[in-house]
């Protein structure tokens, strides 16, 4: 028989434990601290002591962090490793690899060796199950792939462990992101291996039509759609003066392009926009639906929003609305937004007697005319060889490197047709010159495009599509020190999806578990109750 044991007989330790993605996870499921917490990284310490101050926290080397002297004697009822996954990632193209990188989940080995956890999961790349021998020149033989791991896997059932490995997605647990990522289990007591059962699915899935699962999260929810866009076509200066933010003008020709193609293929083309109800946390309605009870405070917008990706692939740029869940989210964030406004128009003779408003200001005063234009949203990444998306689906991977996911709107004013439409050749240097390239039919009514905004998806934004709870601590480390953006994205990008590690507890170890927890606030409730 399994020996009983109880959510505090065993320890939980998290090697490789970054910013803190799996062990907040594996604490939602359990409700109680990881005990031990190893990496070798201080700016990833300092965030993960932020938010996990009960853990005892190793900023080293896991291997210079001896198993015997850092259990001190007790059980280990999980290791979790999330070992570096670059040298093995297919993203890493042609790039050298490194032996020793590639080489760091070993560490389990060690661990099963001399402290014999009951429970072991590895998480890493799905080509990780391809691990095997270099060349002289820093490349994985063909010839040879998957020996390694096959020799790490039977180094683990030698020392009498069970050893499974099945590659998941991080959308069908919960989070806003279709992250992929290999998970390898071992466990010595005895018991079965579980890979838990999805909880979400595609909303036109049969399984979400009849209630079995919940639908994806979008990559919708993660956006904050109240933070200013400002136009492409206003100057570094006058974005600092308006907004009060940093912004990079000219924008290359390329990031124009993208821009344009994104346009044409989310909002020129896109025969199914939504509205976006800035009042009610950003629930959305169809157009076919009556109009909810217009107010003074932050109005509607029409919106067809999309993810895009704005890479060349096969020689073309690719995108996609936001009908999916966001792709898989990486180290380096590349996405771009385009997102909605509200424009008046008044048949003015004159651009710039046309007026508009920005969504989170009060609607002016409505007349008996049709006079407001809505605006479009999609999302674009600056990052090759990946696809675009659909942004009511869960976002793609983010990277580790900032700056490369954007918000994009495209301010739509209404057309009544006395004129030649509007033409965003000369705008984006992309589009081809032909008459009213720029005009959008909604609903029967026909709009043009009056003006296109971008701004880069926030650090938060970015985590809440890696599924961390909406209060995770990432601005400022332990002892206050500000974090600043880029590691705030680096740690995102190398962290585990939460909800991917609470579903694998809960699974294997339902013995630790209790309720389900939300919030980092709710989590020290319970730790403190």
């Amino acid at each position: 028989m399994p020996r009983q044991t109880s959510v505090y007989d065993e320890l939980i330790v998290d090697c490789f434990a970054g910013g803190g993605g799996a062990s907040t996870g594996i604490e939602l499921a359990i409700g109680r601290p990881v005990d031990i917490a190893i990496n070798h990284d201080p700016a990833a310490v300092e965030m993960h002591m932020a938010n996990h101050p009960y853990t005892r926290h190793y900023c080293e080397n896991v291997w210079e962090a001896p198993p015997r002297e850092v259990v001190n004697g007790k059980h280990v009822g999980l290791l979790w490793l999330s070992p570096d996954c670059t040298h093995h990632s297919k993203a890493r193209g042609g790039k050298p690899r490194k032996k020793e990188i590639r080489g760091l989940a070993w560490v389990a080995v060690r661990w099963a060796a001399t402290v014999r956890p009951r429970v072991i999961v590895l998480e890493n790349v799905e080509e990780f199950a391809t691990w095997g021998p270099l060349d002289k020149a820093g490349q994985p033989i063909k010839a040879k792939s998957g020996n390694t791991f096959n020799s790490f896997v039977n180094a683990l059932r030698n020392l009498g462990y069970a050893v499974d490995w099945r590659e998941l997605r991080a959308c069908d647990y919960g989070a806003p992101t279709i992250r992929k990522r290999l998970f390898l289990i071992a466990r010595c007591d005895g018991r079965k291996i579980v890979y838990p059962e999805p909880t979400h699915g595609a909303p036109d899935s049969e399984a979400v039509k009849v209630g079995r699962l919940k639908p994806y999260r979008s990559a919708a929810e993660i956006i904050d759609w109240s933070l200013p866009c400002p136009s492409i076509f206003e100057t570094s200066e006058e974005i600092k003066e308006k907004y009060g933010l940093k912004a990079i003008r000219p924008l290359a020709d390329n990031t124009l392009r993208r821009i344009a193609r994104g346009i044409k293929k989310f909002v020129i083309d896109n025969p199914n926009p939504y509205i976006v109800d800035f009042k009610h946390d950003n629930a959305s309605q169809s157009v076919g639906e009556p109009m909810r009870t217009i107010t003074g405070v932050n109005g509607f917008a029409v919106v067809s929003p999309c993810i895009a990706q704005g890479h060349v692939k096969h020689g073309k740029d690719e995108f996609a609305d936001i009908n999916t869940p966001m792709k898989t989210l990486l180290t380096r964030p590349e996405w771009m937004l385009v997102a909605p406004t509200l424009a008046q128009y008044h048949n003015e003779k004159s651009e710039s007697e046309v007026r508009g408003q920005s969504v989170e200001k009060p609607l002016l005063t409505v007349d008996t005319e049709n006079r407001y234009g809505i605006v479009t949203s999609h999302l674009t990444i600056l990052r090759k060889n990946s696809d675009g998306q659909d942004l009511r689906n869960p976002i793609k991977t983010i990277t580790a490197s900032p700056g490369h996911f954007g918000e994009v709107r495209a301010l739509l004013i209404k057309y009544y047709g006395t004129g030649d439409g509007q033409d965003i050749k000369d705008p984006l240097h992309t589009v081809t010159a032909k008459d009213r390239i720029g005009l959008v039919t909604i609903k029967g009514e026909t709009y043009a495009i009056a003006d296109i905004g971008l701004r880069m998806l926030t650090p938060r934004e970015l985590f809440n599509a890696q599924g961390f709870p909406p209060d995770y601590i990432i601005d400022t480390g332990v002892l206050g020190k500000p974090i600043s953006k880029s590691d705030q994205v680096a740690r995102c990008g190398n962290a585990v999806p939460p909800p991917f590690a609470e579903a694998i507890v809960r699974a294997n170890l339902p013995e630790m578990c209790g309720k389900r927890i939300e919030t980092m606030a709710g989590l020290m409730e319970e730790i403190a109750g």
